[in-house]
């Protein structure tokens, strides 16, 4: 029998599961629901030694012999503290140790009680990683825990060998065996590239195989890659693509793009059917809130991730390996190792996407954006700041000679003026920036600054507060309370502020003075001065749209 604590279920199978199987074993009463599952798994050789400053060299002692990571597990105080000294001997000698220790609950850390000091992160920079595991109650909580763990095993051997920290909070009761076997854990893979040498390189190759529902998702990246034209073929037929327009020009086949108008067209049955068996995604951030939660309710079978950096994300809450490598060298590689046998999958969400086309909306911020991304000359850049602008655009078709730039690394508000403004400043195309009220006045002072030109074309979108915000519940009431300080309403133009920095100021508030300025701020001609068009819609009805737009697609 086991204890009934899930966070020490959850590491002691991701232990066996990874195929570690010296521990070393310290008494304790905190530790002790970890020693009494340990001590019970045949799959474990286990060693008693009471001295923890003996038990860490002994450790070091193991793993060097064997080569693969060993386990110390000791209780809680100062009894980790005593470690110490064998941690820093297994970072700089680059041995891999997994350091294991009991933990009161954080609540009762500084309050007196036995046995307890801040553990998380005590071993500071001698450690390659320190994670605190969750005391599990929900679903996520268990996810969070399975990835936690994870992580730390794979980062004992991880651009080189060393030591890694898992603190374990365990609550009372502590002495409750009751679990009869171990649960079904996710394990994380990581491969160092696609080496035909490694051991697991044919079986992950026939595993790609294997599938024949296969799609790539790809996030942001700030970059233009041209893949050769023999790769193109093999590619694109084998997978379906999904990119936002933030992903720049980085797939080998035409991407489909209107994916989260389509989405939201699905009923349950359609989503089990496109369901994709095998998900490969490569860059940076994701916007759509429709495909995250469509692939973390209905997940695939596997989900790789292409990275250079190696490191674990895990964005659909799915993820079973990790490939470290250059995601272009990736696709190049695996091409011409793809069985071509026939798949209508592509097909599927190629038809399904075509018959949601972009929505036609009456004046609003929506339209205006859908309007903007139509007119816009070409090549030129394309600035997005955060929230509604960014996700408006994605409804529209944007062509392929429009770049992308959006501060997305942490979404937040600040700073998307001036970064867009900086790269104007060393562009020579033209740079459109589509930006809300609280996006701009919040970086107004990104105008203060000399360092921008001609080439500048703002797009203000004002309906005198955070648009976005009026989608959260209670937030259509005008009498709630909480309304003004969330959605910061306010009654602030832009326009002494533009012609005092010298933009040519235009303002629209209806559809035809919105065509009529539209004309001036999309030409392509030169431009005597940077243009400032603040656009002003009610908020009420760019909710009410939209809301009433997502419906029709659920209703047909």
């Amino acid at each position: 029998m086991y204890s009934d604590k899930k966070s020490i279920l959850q590491l002691a199978a991701l232990l066996k599961a990874h195929g570690i199987r010296k521990i070393v074993l310290c008494p304790g009463s905190r530790n002790a629901a970890i020693v009494h599952t340990l001590a019970n798994m045949e799959d474990f050789t286990c060693y008693s030694i009471t001295d923890e400053r003996s038990a860490g060299f002994f450790a070091i002692g193991l793993s060097l012999q064997g080569g693969g990571p060993a386990v110390i597990c000791c209780t809680s105080g100062s009894a980790l503290l005593n470690i110490h000294p064998a941690i820093a001997e297994a970072y700089y000698q680059q041995v891999p140790l997994i350091v294991i220790s009991a933990d009161r609950p954080a609540a009762w850390i500084g309050q007196m009680d036995g046995q307890t000091l801040p553990q998380p992160n005590v071993f500071g920079s001698l450690v390659k990683m320190s994670v605190n595991l969750p005391e599990i109650h929900t679903e996520e909580d268990e996810w969070y825990c399975n990835r936690l763990i994870n992580e730390a095993i794979l980062e004992t051997s991880h651009h080189g060998k060393g030591p890694v920290h898992i603190n374990i909070p365990i609550s009372e009761p502590i002495y409750r065996f009751t679990a009869k076997q171990l649960p079904e854990v996710r394990v994380i893979t990581r491969y160092m590239g696609l080496n035909v040498y490694d051991r697991d390189y044919k079986e992950l190759i026939n595993k790609l195989n294997s599938y024949n529902k296969r799609m790539v998702v790809v996030g942001q990246m700030n970059l233009i890659y041209q893949f050769d034209k023999k790769f193109i073929k093999p590619l694109s037929k084998n997978f379906v693509w999904l990119t936002e327009h933030l992903s720049n020009q980085t797939t080998p086949a035409i991407p489909i793009k209107n994916f989260d108008v389509s989405i939201s067209a699905m009923d349950e049955e359609r989503q089990e059917q496109m369901t994709p068996d095998l998900l490969i995604t490569y860059g940076g951030h994701i916007v759509s809130k429709q495909l995250k939660k469509y692939l973390r309710n209905h997940p695939p079978k596997e989900h790789w991730h292409i990275t250079p950096d190696g490191k674990v994300a895990d964005l659909f809450g799915c993820l079973t390996t990790v490939i470290e490598m250059d995601p272009f060298e990736f696709l190049e590689k695996i091409a011409f190792m793809l069985d071509n046998k026939p798949t209508a999958y592509p097909m599927v969400w190629e038809n399904w996407c075509k018959i949601h086309p972009a929505p036609a909306l009456s004046y609003s911020q929506i339209s205006v954006t859908g309007d903007l991304i139509q007119a816009l000359p070409t090549p030129c850049a394309l600035h997005l700041a955060n929230s509604s602008t960014v996700r408006y655009a994605q409804l529209f078709p944007l062509s392929s000679e429009v770049e992308v730039c959006c501060n997305r690394g942490v979404n937040g508000i600040e700073g998307s003026l001036s970064a867009a403004l900086g790269y104007a400043a060393a562009s020579d195309k033209l740079n459109f920036i589509l930006i809300g009220d609280l996006s701009f006045f919040y970086d107004m002072n990104a105008l203060w600054c000399r360092h921008f030109h001609n080439n500048l074309r703002i797009l203000l979108f004002n309906n005198e507060g955070g648009e976005i915000f009026h989608t959260l519940p209670g937030m259509d009431k005008s009498g709630s309370l909480s309304r003004q300080f969330i959605t910061a309403e306010h009654q602030t133009s832009a326009k002494g502020w533009a012609e005092e920095r010298g933009f040519l100021y235009l303002k629209a508030s209806n559809a035809s003075e919105w065509e009529e300025a539209l004309a001036t701020f999309t030409s392509a001609e030169e431009q005597p001065q940077p243009i400032l068009l603040e656009v002003c819609t009610d908020k009420n009805e760019d909710t009410r749209l939209l809301r009433e737009y997502y419906q029709s697609l659920k209703n047909k």
